[in-house]
């Protein structure tokens, strides 16, 4: 296990070393980044700013839990919207490996932009250990492309600087809860957003019903969690499946889409345990998905595959 205070001294003096000018963060407001975000304004002071990206792929309240995360560090954050810009890019696209390479690039010509406004030549990524190994390369195999490694183009202009390169999760959060950044045990979600829990082609509209889909998912798992039915797990979540389905509504048919529930455990994000979650959660969640997001959702599906053999996110 990592010492947070040797970690973050080392970590301080790494990064001044690789910046001999300016940088900016890659900030998606989960611990990762936001450690690395807070690492580099120690070392740099004011020759670092963060970029926080509204992708159009992000939960439900994304931005302002980014700037309320942020706001205690004393780390400087601009939030830039391009959810057009990804949408776009994503238009059409079906594949997850070439979704994750599509946003990866996305991401980094609008770094290269703001980084080109602020006069820096660094990147900071929150990149940690599962991201590369996960990424593969010349010695493993590829599970699934991380949009921070594999999904950067090779013409980047830009030098990266991953100060937690080498930690895993666990790790990550145990340095946050030493710097006394809030919310350290907040759950993972995924750089990509949801464009990785819409299964097949992704627009704006399927992307609406997956933010909707998981908003439910997490507000009824933290209902249960509150009233002591269940422990937190480490990450919940919906995913939109590229299936269509039939369901009916009174004498009605309807043909509509399903969705299927997550709950894993874990301490590293390399293996993960399915949670058996309680029959009347899975109800809760199931009728409200339903209801809420009513012809566009006939079927609700529960997951109860660990990792390996699955991974934790379906795309």
């Amino acid at each position: 296990m990592v010492d947070p205070a040797a970690f973050r001294s080392e970590a301080v003096r790494k990064i001044r070393a690789e910046v001999p000018s300016r940088a900016i963060v890659a900030a998606s407001g989960g611990v990762d980044s936001t450690v690395a975000a807070f690492l580099a304004h120690e070392a740099l002071g004011d020759r670092v700013r963060s970029v926080f990206v509204d992708t159009g792929l992000l939960r439900a309240g994304e931005a302002d839990a980014a700037r309320e995360l942020f706001g205690p560090t004393h780390v400087p954050l601009n939030v830039v919207d391009a959810s057009a810009r990804f949408l776009g890019a994503l238009a059409g696209v079906t594949d997850p490996e070439e979704k994750r390479r599509r946003i990866g690039s996305t991401f980094i010509r609008l770094f290269e932009e703001e980084a080109d406004r602020f006069g820096a030549d660094r990147l900071v990524q929150g990149t940690i250990a599962p991201d590369w190994i996960e990424s593969g390369g010349a010695l493993r195999d590829t599970i699934k492309t991380h949009h921070n490694v594999g999904g950067i183009p090779a013409d980047s202009r830009l030098t990266l600087v991953e100060p937690l390169r080498d930690l895993y999760k666990d790790e990550v959060r145990a340095v946050a809860r030493a710097l006394g950044i809030p919310g350290s045990e907040r759950q993972p979600f995924p750089g990509p957003g949801l464009a990785v829990r819409v299964g097949g082609p992704v627009s704006a509209e399927r992307v609406a019903v997956a933010r909707v889909a998981n908003r439910i998912v997490e507000e009824e798992v933290d209902k249960a969690v509150a009233e002591g039915h269940l422990a937190r797990p480490w990450q919940y979540f919906a995913v939109l499946l590229p299936v269509r389905t039939v369901g009916v509504t009174g004498d009605n048919r309807v043909y509509g889409e399903a969705v299927s529930i997550r709950l894993v455990d874990s301490t590293d994000a390399m293996t993960a345990a399915a949670v058996p979650a309680p029959p009347t959660l899975l109800r809760r969640i199931a009728e409200r998905v339903t209801r809420e997001l009513h012809g566009k959702v006939t079927r609700v599906l529960y997951d109860v595959t660990d990792k390996p053999p699955a991974t934790i996110e379906w795309e």
